[in-house]
């Protein structure tokens, strides 16, 4: 996580950092669910399932903006 965290801050381009964040989602994700597992509980299940959304919307709109330069486009449909 602290190489992940570095690469996020000193990453030498951007599509290095949004790498490196959709991993650390991902490790959050594992840690929490094996957290789970050992306590016996299902009670974190939900946060898995928010922390992968977050980090699945986050990675489309990362690429999104690489590909097009913005995020959100005002163009109206004629």
């Amino acid at each position: 996580m602290l190489g992940l965290i570095y690469r996020v801050i000193k990453g030498p381009s951007i599509p290095d950092r949004v790498v490196a964040l959709d991993a650390i989602g991902i490790n959050l994700v594992a840690i929490i669910a094996l957290i789970s597992i050992a306590l016996k509980t299902n009670a974190f299940l939900e946060i898995i399932l928010l922390i992968g959304i977050l980090a699945f919307i986050g990675t489309v709109a990362f690429a999104k903006y690489l590909e097009k330069g913005v995020i959100i486009e005002h163009e109206r449909d004629r």
